[in-house]
Order: structure tokens, then sequence, then C-alpha cells
């Protein structure tokens, strides 16, 4: 895995051209050519994404300001996002149709640091936070190990979009086991202490999961890095919109995150974050 945490975006905004638009259950995976950026942004930044067209431009239009989404994976200069139509938003970048054309800003943030020397690599992630975690198995391995946990059959279906067999936790049972993803967390945890192997967790998911692994993490004495949500205006620094608290005093996400090692956080969760 690349040790650089940063690929730098290009100045402004560019246009880059819907390829797909795919449904995978209660998700969309849109791909986009981004002829104008960088081929390696990190498992872990994130883009500030709008639609060219209906995107705040007419009377009582909405939504107004870009949306912020980790990338799921950018193979040959195209670039994959994995959202869920939840809010005007989303909605219209759901609605996307080859040929139409999506405004990128990015890559932004701070993305994930390589596993510690001697540890192997556990990536737990809920729901839509799944995203950055497909682009990091890419880097790391097929056979990097997979703990997901999500709502529905419906939003498991986005399981499907990783390599091997993920483990897989459902709030209602209807795939997988009926448990919140911490609970086979805790399992592979307990089973690393007992073969002295050494773990390092890498997660994004709602902040009440967050915080659930950040716990565990510090219980078993595991290095863990959060991949964090907050409200993002701008992506780059300018309205402190996504300010979080951190032992070393208040970060912006969008610059100093969003992935912050669990180390740094009294708590992660997050007031504003939410999928």
């Amino acid at each position: 895995m690349n040790g650089e945490r940063r690929t730098l975006a290009p100045f402004g905004r560019r246009l880059a051209v819907v390829e797909a638009s795919e449904a995978v259950g209660a998700y969309s995976v849109i791909t986009a050519h981004d002829s104008d950026g960088p081929v390696d942004p990190r498992p872990g930044q994130f883009y500030m994404l709008a639609t060219e067209e209906r995107w705040g431009a007419g009377e009582d239009e909405r939504p107004y300001l870009p949306r912020a989404f980790s990338f799921a994976r950018a193979r040959e200069g195209r670039l994959s996002f994995l959202l869920e139509a939840i809010g005007p938003g989303t909605q219209r970048l759901a609605e996307l149709e080859p040929g139409e054309r999506l405004w990128l800003t990015g890559p932004l943030g701070i993305g994930f640091a390589p596993p510690e020397p001697g540890t192997r690599p556990l990536l737990v992630g809920g729901g839509i936070g799944a995203a950055p975690l497909l682009c990091l198995q890419d880097e790391l391995g097929p056979d990097t190990e997979i703990l997901l946990g999500f709502r529905s059959a419906a939003h498991a279906e986005a399981a499907s979009l990783f390599a091997g067999d993920p483990q897989i936790a459902t709030d209602d049972g209807s795939v997988g086991r009926q448990a919140l993803v911490t609970e086979p967390l805790r399992e592979e945890l307990n089973r690393s202490t007992v073969n002295g192997q050494r773990s390092t967790i890498y997660t994004c998911g709602p902040p009440h999961m967050l915080e659930a692994v950040r716990a565990l993490a510090a219980e078993h004495d595991t290095p863990a890095q959060l991949a964090l949500e907050s409200g993002m205006a701008c992506g780059f620094g300018a309205c402190f919109g996504c300010v979080v608290p951190t032992k070393n005093g208040y970060v912006r996400l969008c610059v100093d995150g969003p992935v912050l090692d669990a180390d740094d956080l009294e708590t992660a969760l997050v007031a504003g974050a939410g999928h």
C-alpha cells in the first residue's frame, strides 16, 4: 500500500462525464470519467460533487451546495461513488444518466495510512460507510478481512462489490447474522489476542458505530483509523463547518481528516454527521 495519505487536487472544479449509473440494492454506483484529475487519489480521500444541470440554478431549486463523497473506486481515470438517495442532493445525483456531466472538486483531505508493521488489516464498514473501504481493499488485496453492517437485505447488496467473502451483519437479520457489526469485530479482536496477532482497524460508518469501534480498539489496545463525516460546505477548510474536537484541539475534517487516528479522539460522535 502506498504510504502517501494525500493526493493533491487540481485547482478549481472540473467536469467529468458520467459513464454508468448502476443500482446496487438500496444504493447507486455512479461512475464518471475524470479525464483532467489525478489517477491516484488515496483511499479515504473525498470529492465535492454537484451535477452540471438542475443543481440550484432554477427558482426554488435545491440543492445549493455540493455534496462530499468518499470515492469507492479509482481505475484508469474513472471514479466510482456509492450513494443512497435520501435528500435533494443525493436524489439528483442518483438520477444521473450516462452522458450527463458531474462537477468534481478533489481529491480532498487525508486518507488512510498503511497498516502498522506486523499487524493484519481489519476493514469495518457500516452502511454507506463501506464506500472508502472498497478502494482500500483494492490496494491491500482481495484476502483482506471485511466486516460489514447494514440495515436490511437491500442495503447489504453493496457487499457484492467487495472481493472475497465479507462477514455481514444486518439489523433485521435478513442477510448474514442479526447483530451490530461491532459484534463480529469484537470476536475478531478476541481471536487475534488469543493467537498473539495484532490488527489495524480501518473503519467508516455512522457516528455511533464509529464510537463503538473506537472504544473496542482502545479496550484491545489496537490501532484504528476512523473516516469521520461532518457537514462540509466548501471542502478546503474555509468555512470551518466541519470542525471536530480531538485531544489536541479542534481540527477541520476536510483538511486534517476525514481519516483520524482513534488515539487522537475522546469520542467519534461528531455533531452534524450522519448518512
